[in-house]
Order: structure tokens, then sequence, then C-alpha cells
């Protein structure tokens, strides 16, 4: 590692580390310039490819990197603070056209993804931005959703739905392998939930695809999360403390492990929930019940051995609420007032990654990981009306327990600055014991039906080969193939990708995109039993095959200077081979997942089909001098087909989304150290689709039935959303110490959103449940 230098050394100044690598091979790059803008501070990397620049006041900085033969790249402001060393892993693209000195105008990296075969429907994300956007929630998916394409329009939950399609069509991957849902208070089958486990502060810059996605990805046919976490501080201790509203109150600690300072580092999180003390004081989180959940995070870096490289990581928590109908009132997102309802989950991973450096050109990574997932949920029934309440009776039943072996092995070369592959294999091995018994409607006397009820194994096979191709400076082609196997059903599925991307001048590019994607049903539908037309069990929904996806993309991007950038993505998804029912109706699996729960529909077939059709456009300024802008526009219509062949809207065709974003931060302070922030957000979306209730057959049964006839006709009003956020950023003049304060007022117009129309049993009549009205978040964070 070559140390830097810096213009003049500062008290409570800090550190600039990082490692410069090659893109496509991963390997480091010696002699590498790294230069710091305003600041004056200038490094060469070394052999290994790390740099470190010391004596960096704080405040924003631009890095610059090039070196010969490499197209040079920037990142435009970064934020050092007093009390953490910044780490840059920064990437470099070998020049086919091997040049004899520097390029000077160098290309930012901000928002191009980390994966080097991806040029389509996709961008990075990085930890600042999840928690520096107003409304965020210290929340990876509530940030995408300001992405083209995106929508969130559910306060309750953070579901994402992408360009129309369901959210159990996203997967979610973490340091390369598959992940269950990452999400507190979880059920089986989704994506989604109220509170996000991941800890924001253990990540680092990670990739979000919205469609055509690279090869590698198997086995999601909407999305995909490409979560990776950071490293802890090889060189120093450090300690962070925040409390956040929805996060919670966390504490974590990092550092070398050892004297030698080899690059081994550990880092360990853990965070207890403060929702239930917002709670206490009349903050509106949704609902009465009391929340309780926690969760942490580990990520333990050895010194390299040789060529090999191990580190090992996990993350988990857990989470229980009790939902007692006499303190629910009839706005409650989640319960009400003539039930008692208690759930409990649980959820922890455990990883281990191996790399192993065969040359110069050429390397193999192992990802090895274990989780277990545990969900219990119970319902009670009171007689109603309510109150008086009477003697209460179970009325539903969810046991839930998944254990997961999963490997991920691949082989990626360079080849040259021309041609580089990769090719891999996956396996998931799942061990699952599921039942799940209703009688909603019924009396204490009534026997349960039993909806799902399994215990087995099953294993999911992936293998793939995707190569990176440039045949000239200015065109990339990008080719590959996904195989996947169910060896339960025996479901076979072959998938092609391709995408091509042309420069067109020098901040200029013209993107096609191709990807046919498959994805196996979600557990809950997979496993739906019932009673069919003979009397019999039905389980003929387990030999249901892959739902499949044709994405098509053409894409244009032109980036303005070094901080502007506008793009624009047309795009057309066919979606078939959709479980629909047998009988003829309006029933398609494309409408799951805007719930906890699933329909209670057996026997279905792969005889749907469905269609996403949409433009997108975003405009944004990347923070420099300062300020930032994000602009995006998302207009799209999403239908689908049943098995009476009529054509509807989707649940989630909500048909246009619009996101209007900025910030100013303000330098203060005699020395210009410290920072008050503003950032606002301005959110407006169309409604969704809901089949509408049959009001007299739920006041004869006494729970909500829907009319079936009438799939998705009623179409709830738009939602519209205005937040701001106010922050202080203050660092210690003499000592390694920083602390961030945030007031995120979120709907701040109390705009009245529909959440959803149900049916109350105890009075009778359809009503409207609302989301979330003015709710002040906030967050403060201590770092030293």
């Amino acid at each position: 590692m070559v140390t830097g230098f810096s213009s003049l050394a500062q008290k409570g100044s800090q550190t600039i580390r990082g490692t410069i690598t090659d893109l496509t091979s991963g390997k480091p790059l010696a002699g590498a310039s790294i230069l710091l803008l305003p600041a004056n501070a200038a490094a060469i990397s070394g052999a290994d490819g790390r740099f470190e620049i010391k004596e960096i006041a704080p405040g924003r900085v631009q890095v610059a990197v090039s070196i010969t033969g490499y197209k040079s790249a920037t990142i435009p402001e970064v934020l050092v603070t007093a009390g953490k060393e910044v780490t840059l892993d920064i990437s470099l693209e070998e020049s086919i056209a091997q040049l004899n000195e520097v390029v000077v105008k160098a290309r930012s990296r901000k928002g191009l993804v980390q994966n080097e075969f991806a040029q389509a429907s996709a961008r990075s994300f990085n930890p600042e931005e999840v928690q520096r956007f107003a409304g965020g929630r210290n929340d990876p998916s509530k940030l995408v959703s300001n992405y083209a394409g995106v929508a969130a329009g559910n306060d309750s939950r953070n579901d994402i739905v992408v360009r129309g399609n369901s959210p159990t069509g996203v997967l979610w991957r973490m340091e390369g392998l598959p992940i269950p849902n990452p999400n507190h208070y979880s059920t089986l089958g989704t994506t989604g939930g109220p509170v996000t486990i991941l800890n924001t502060n253990a990540l680092k810059t990670s990739d979000f695809f919205t469609g055509a996605f690279p090869a590698e990805f198997g086995n999601a046919t909407a999305a995909v999360f490409d979560i990776s976490l950071r490293s802890g501080n090889s060189n120093h201790h450090e300690r962070t403390v925040q409390l956040n509203a929805f996060s919670g109150l966390e504490a974590m600690l990092e550092g070398p492990l050892g004297k030698k300072r080899n690059g081994a580092s550990y880092l360990f999180g853990y965070r207890y929930s403060f929702a239930q003390i917002a709670q206490s004081i009349g903050l509106n989180v949704g609902t009465d019940a009391v929340p309780k959940y926690q969760d942490w995070v580990y990520v333990i870096d050895l010194a390299k051995m040789g060529k090999n490289q191990f580190s090992f990581y996990g993350m988990g928590g857990n989470s229980k609420i009790d939902f007692i109908g006499k303190d629910i009132d009839t706005t409650d997102f989640y319960a009400r007032q003539d039930q008692d309802s208690y759930s409990k989950n649980y959820t922890s991973i455990s990883g281990m990654k191996h790399t192993l450096d065969l040359n110069k050109r050429s390397y193999i990574r192992n990802n090895l990981s274990f989780s277990y997932s545990k969900n219990e949920f119970d319902t009670y029934q009171y007689p109603t009306p309510v109150p008086p309440y009477g003697e209460r009776w179970k009325v539903a039943e969810a046991r839930d327990k998944t254990k997961a072996l999963r490997f991920h092995s691949f082989y990626n070369v360079k080849q040259n600055a021309q041609l580089s592959w990769r090719i891999g294999f996956q396996a998931e091995f799942t061990d699952l014991e599921t039942t799940l018994r209703e009688r909603e409607g019924k009396s204490a006397v009534d026997p349960f039906e039993t909806r799902r009820d399994y215990t087995g194994k099953f294993t999911l096979l992936q293998s793939y080969l995707q190569t990176r191709y440039k045949p000239i400076e200015k065109l990339t082609i990008i080719a590959g193939l996904n195989g996947m196997l169910l060896t339960n059903n025996e479901n076979k599925q072959l998938t092609p990708r391709v995408s091509a991307n042309y420069q067109v001048g020098q901040y200029s590019n013209i993107y096609l995109a191709y990807g046919n994607h498959a994805q196996m049903q979600p557990l809950p539908v997979y496993l739906m039993q019932g009673t069919g037309d003979d009397g019999k069990i039905d389980q003929s929904n387990r030999e249901l095959t892959f739902t499949r996806a044709n994405h098509y993309v053409l894409g244009f991007e032109k980036r303005l200077k070094s901080n502007w950038r506008i793009k624009t993505e047309l795009y057309y998804q066919y979606l078939y081979d959709v479980p629909i029912e047998k009988d003829l109706s309006g029933y398609s699996v494309l409408n799951e997942g805007a719930d906890f729960t699933f329909s209670n529909k057996i026997g279905l077939r792969n005889n749907g089909t469905g269609t996403n059709t949409g433009i997108e456009l975003t405009i944004e300024r990347f923070l420099s001098k300062g300020w930032y802008v994000l602009a995006t526009g998302s207009f799209f219509d999403s239908k689908y087909k049943g098995s009476d062949g009529v054509e509807r809207n989707t649940t989630f065709n909500y048909g246009q989304v619009i996101n209007l974003l900025g910030g100013k931060e303000w330098q203060v302070g005699k020395s210009g150290k410290n920072a008050i922030t503003f950032d606002t957000k301005l959110t407006s979306m169309g409604g969704r689709y809901q089949t509408p209730i049959d009001l007299e057959a739920s006041q004869n049964t006494g729970y909500e039935v829907l009319d079936v006839t009438k799939y998705n006709s009623v179409r709830l009003d738009g939602y519209f959303r205005l937040d701001t956020k106010f922050g202080y950023r203050i660092n210690s003049k003499g000592k390694k110490l920083s602390q961030t304060i945030y007031l995120d007022l979120q709907n701040v117009t109390g705009q009245q959103n529909i959440f959803l129309q149900r049916y109350n049993a105890e009075r009778g009549t359809i009503g409207n449940v609302y989301q979330l009205g003015f709710f002040p978040d906030i967050m403060y964070k201590l770092q030293f």
C-alpha cells in the first residue's frame, strides 16, 4: 500500500483509504493515481492495489482515479466525517486501445452497477443515499422506490412493485447467494415486511436490477437486489451508535483482527426496536399493537493466505407482536377489533466466502451459507359485536420452519481487454415444515380446514455461463445462458440472455437487452391444498412448473458534464406459464403478493399470461457543490388473463409513478467542517386495483368475501405524499468523532392515502383503511 500526501495536516481530520482493481478480473492495480479535489491530496496505489491518504478535512471531496491503459473514473462528493475513516473500492475498465498516456477526462462511476455483466435496467445504490433521501426509513427497499420503474404505495410494508410485477417476483441475494425474506414479521412466500433486518451501516455499494438481468441471476421474474456487506476497518477500531424510530437503537463495533494490520478485520452490529417507544409518545406506526424486534449482523475477514482469501458473514433477527382486539381501532393496518392475533418470527443467515486467485487473469469464488427461518401465527375470534368481549376460539394457526443450505461457485476469466467470461453453479437444498389450518367465519365446534401441510425436502439447481465481449472500444456485447432444475417435480428450464451497449460520443450510450427468465411459484402457492371435486385431498399445485417471462429493453443514457445524466428506457415484458384456475375465472398468481397471505386456490394450471409495457425517464444531478436532484417518471400498463380469457388490470397496475427529490448542504462553522442539510421528496402514484367486496355474502358468512365475478374491477384513489428532512452534521475539531441528526417529516401534508377497502364484521359495513398520516421520523448517529 502506498501512502499519499495532503496539503495540510489538520486536527479532527480523517483518512481515506481503499483498493483499486480491474473491473473484470478483480485483480489489484498497482500504480494507479488517486487525486482528491478540492483537498489537493493524492496517492499512488501499491502492488496490492491499496492506497491511503491522511489528514483530509471533513466535508465533501471528489476522488479521481487514473492509470495508463484504463478508462479513468471519478467518484463525486465522497462524504468525509471526523468520526469514521472512508473506505473506497474502485474498479477500472481496461481500454482495448492500449493508451500511451492517462485519460484526462474521467467518467463518473456514480450510479453504475458493480456487476460487469450488467448494462441495462440496473443501477447501484450506496448506504449514504439510503440515509440521505427523505422518507427512506433507513431501508434499502424504500430507497429503490425512488428509481424509475419502481413503486411502493404501501406504507405498512416495504414490498416493491417493479414495472407492474408482483413483489413475489423479486430475488434477494447477499454476498452472491439467495437469502430468505430479510424483514421482520415476514411470512412464507413474501419478499417484504414492515421493518427491514438489513442494517444500512453494514452495507456497501450494491446493485439493483429491474429487468433483463444477467445470466447468473435465476429464479426471478421481476427484480433483483444484489446486496454486499462491507468489511470492518482493518487499521483502526471504530464505533457507531445510532437511534432511529423505525430501525431502532443500534451499536456497531469494527476494527482490525490482531496487531499485524494485515487486512484482517471484524464488524459486529446489533439493533433493538424503538418503535414501541415512539408509539408510547403518541406517534402512529400503523398499528396500536406494540412491535418488538431486534437484529444483528457480522462480517469477519481473515488475512490473505497465499492465494486464498476467506471471509465469514451473517445476519438475523427476531420479532414479536400481539394484536389484542380490545386495543385495536378500525384504522389498523394489520388487525381487527373482534380478533386477537399473535405473531413470532425468527431468521438467521450464516455464510462463508472463499476466493482463490489462480493467476493474473482468473479466480474461483465459492460461497456457502445456511439459513434458518421460523414463523408462528395464531388468530382467535370473539363473538360479534364487540364489545363486550366473550369467550374466544382459535380460527387460524400457521407454523413454518425452513432450513436451507446454499452453495454458489464460479470460475471467472479475463481473457484479454476484449473478452471475459464466467461459468458458475448454484445449489439450494431446502428442508421445510409448514402447516396452515383455518376456520375463518366458523364456530368453535366446526373443524379446521388444512390449507397447508408439508414436511419434506426439495432442491433447486442452477448453472450458468456468461460472456462479455468488446469487438471495438465503443461496443460491448454480453450474452449468457441460465439453466434451472427443481428436483421435486423434475421441472427444467433453459433461459438465454443477451445485451448490447454502444457508446455514442464520449458521454452517451444506447443499449438493447433481452432476457428470458423463470421462477418457482411462491411456496404457499405450491403447497396449498384442499378438498377437490371428488372429495379427495387435492395437492396438485405441487406439480406447477416455473412461471416464465420475456424481457425486452431499449435504453438511452446521456451524461452531461460530470454531474448530470438523462436516462430513458422502453420495455415490454411477456409473462407466460402463469398459474390460473382450471375452471373459468379471473384469478391469476400475478396478483398475489399484495399482502401477508395468499389465496386459497387449488388445482391450478400453468396456462395464464400477462404483459407489462412502459416507458421510464430519469433526470439526475448527482450531489455536487452541495446539492442534488433526482426526478423519475414511470408510465406503464400491466395486464393479465385468467382462465376465462378476459384481459384485466393486475393489482399492481398503478399506471404512473412520479418522484421528485432534491437536497442541499450548507457548510457551517468557522472551519466549515459542519453542515446543515435539507432534503425533500414528492411522490405521486396512480391507484391500485382491487376486487370488490361482496357485502351481502360477507354479512351472511361473518367474514370478508370478495366478488370474484369482478376481479380487479375497482380502482382505488391515487397516492400522494410529500416528505421533508432536516439534518445537522457535526465534526469534532480535535477528536475522531462525528454526530449526525435527522428529523424526517413524512407525509407533511397529512394526505389521506387509501390503503384498501375492508369489510368490518363488527359493523357489517365496508370501510376504507388509510395509509400512515403525518409521521416525524428521527435519527441520531454518533461515530468515533
